[in-house]
């Protein structure tokens, strides 16, 4: 139906497309934080990263606590590289839990790597 004007009418729903957010995309970073102190991997980051590293998901640490002495691992493995020796206590930001394993930050110094599960309060 023609409006009086001559012109058809026009719906007065909003528009359902989302609004338009601006940034930059420079290509590769150059200067990637620091792996060990700073938690990344292709499937997951430290939400603090976002903009920083590129990341299927990203998530908030959770906080946690030690409940025993424990090996920080660089990978889910217990054969995989000490990155340091945690002891009951420590502190342990965790930010992904799977297969027995937690990744994220721990200790005084926050490094990051894999705990097993069951040390964690």
């Amino acid at each position: 139906m023609a409006a009086p004007n001559g012109n058809a009418a026009r719906s007065a729903r909003p528009s359902s497309k989302p609004p338009i957010r601006e940034f930059d995309l420079t290509g590769t970073s150059a200067d990637l934080p620091d792996p060990t102190r700073h938690a990344y991997r292709k499937d997951l980051a430290d939400v603090a990263l976002a903009g920083r590293v590129i990341a299927s998901h990203y998530a908030a640490p959770v906080a946690r606590e030690l409940r025993r002495d424990a090996p920080l691992r660089s990978e889910p493995d217990c054969d995989a590289e000490l990155v340091i020796q945690l002891a009951a206590g420590d502190a342990f930001d965790l930010l992904d839990n799977r297969g027995g394993w937690v990744w994220g930050y721990a200790g005084p110094d926050r490094r990051v790597g894999y705990v097993k599960e069951e040390a964690l309060v």
